[in-house]
C-alpha cells in the first residue's frame, strides 16, 4: 500500500516589485503611444510605407504592452477553491494573443509591400528622416526602461522583444530614408518594411513558441530532466522513482510530481527526513518550490518508461 503524499510549496519571491513593474510599464505605455501617433502622421504626410509599418509596430507594442500589465496583474491573483492555481496561466495566455497580433501584422505588411512595389510613390523624405529619428529615440529609451525587468517573465520578455525589435525596425527606416536621398530609388522604403515586418513575425513565433511549450505542459527549458531524476534517485533511502512529471505553470514557477519507492522497512517517522532531503535538493539545485511526491513500498512499483534504477 502506498503511504500518504507529501506536499511541498513555497512562497515565490519576486526580482522586481510589481508596483515598480508597473509605473515602468505605464510610462513606456505612453512612449509609444505617442510615438505611434508621430509616425502614423509622418507615414501619411511622407507617404512612406516603412514609417507607416514602424507605427504599425509601435501600434502593436502599445497594445501589447496593455496587455502585459493586465496579464501581470491578473495572474498575481491568489488561488480559490475555483482556480486551485489562481490565474498564473493569464501570463502566458497573453503572450500568445501577442505573438499572435504579431505575426498577423507583419503578414499585413508584407502583402501592402507587394503591392505598393507595382505602384511606387514619391517620399518626402524632409518628414520622413525626422520623424524616423525621433521614433529610434524613444523606443530607445523605453528599451532601457524595461531592460532590468526583461527576464522577469515570459509576459515581461514579449514586451520588451517588441520594444528592441521596433528600435531596430526605426534604425531601417532612417537606412532606407539615406538610402532613398542617396540613390533616389524609392524601392528601398518597400525593402526596410519587409525587413521590419520579418522581424515582427520572427520574435512573435519566438514568444509563440515558448508560451505554447508551457501550454503543453513542456520541461522548463532551464531544467534538466535527466538531472533531476538522478538527483532525486541517488538519495539515501529512495529505492527508485518513476512517473516523473516535471512542467512550468507560467513561466517562473516549477511543478514536479512522481513516485518514490522505498523500502517495507521505513517507518513514517523516517518520510518527514526524507521528503525535506529531497525538496531541498530540488528547490537547491533546481529552483523547483512545489512538488508532490507519493512514497511507495518495492513491491508495489511498477516498471515505467520514466523510471530510474
Amino acid at each position: 500500500m502506498s503511504e500518504s503524499t507529501h506536499n511541498h510549496s513555497h512562497a515565490h519571491s519576486h526580482a522586481d516589485d510589481h508596483g515598480h513593474g508597473g509605473g515602468r510599464m505605464g510610462w513606456v505605455i505612453l512612449f509609444n503611444l505617442a510615438i505611434t501617433v508621430a509616425e502614423y502622421i509622418g507615414g501619411v504626410l511622407s507617404g512612406s510605407l516603412a514609417l507607416l509599418s514602424d507605427a504599425s509596430h509601435n501600434l502593436s507594442d502599445v497594445l501589447s504592452l496593455a496587455f502585459s500589465y493586465f496579464g501581470e496583474a491578473v495572474s498575481k491573483k491568489k488561488a480559490t477553491k475555483t482556480h486551485s492555481f489562481g490565474l498564473k496561466r493569464a501570463e502566458v495566455v497573453v503572450a500568445v494573443v501577442n505573438a499572435v497580433s504579431l505575426c498577423s501584422l507583419g503578414m499585413v505588411i508584407i502583402v501592402e509591400a507587394v503591392r505598393r512595389f507595382y505602384d511606387q510613390r514619391e517620399i518626402a523624405l524632409g518628414v520622413m528622416l525626422p520623424v524616423a529619428v525621433v521614433g529610434l529615440a524613444g523606443n530607445l529609451l523605453s528599451v532601457l526602461v524595461l531592460r532590468r525587468s526583461k527576464d522577469k517573465n515570459i509576459n515581461m520578455r514579449s514586451a520588451y522583444l517588441h520594444l528592441f525589435y521596433d528600435a531596430l525596425s526605426s534604425v531601417f527606416v532612417i537606412i532606407a530614408s539615406l538610402a532613398i536621398a542617396w540613390t533616389h530609388w524609392v524601392a528601398f522604403d518597400l525593402i526596410a518594411s519587409l525587413v521590419i515586418a520579418c522581424l515582427m513575425i520572427w520574435s512573435g513565433v519566438g514568444v509563440l513558441r515558448d508560451a505554447l511549450h508551457i501550454f503543453m505542459q513542456g520541461v522548463p527549458k532551464e531544467v534538466d530532466f535527466d538531472e533531476v531524476l538522478r538527483s532525486i534517485a541517488s538519495v539515501e533511502g529512495v529505492e527508485s522513482i518513476h512517473d516523473l512529471h516535471i512542467w512550468g505553470i507560467d513561466s517562473e514557477e516549477v511543478f514536479l510530481s512522481c513516485h518514490a519507492c522505498i523500502s517495507e522497512d521505513k517507518h513514517s517517522s523516517e518520510l518527514n527526513g526524507l521528503v525535506q532531503k529531497l525538496n531541498h535538493i530540488l528547490e537547491e539545485r533546481f529552483r523547483i518550490t512545489h512538488s508532490a511526491i507519493q512514497f511507495e513500498h518495492v513491491g508495489m512499483c511498477e516498471n515505467k518508461v520514466v523510471c530510474s534504477k
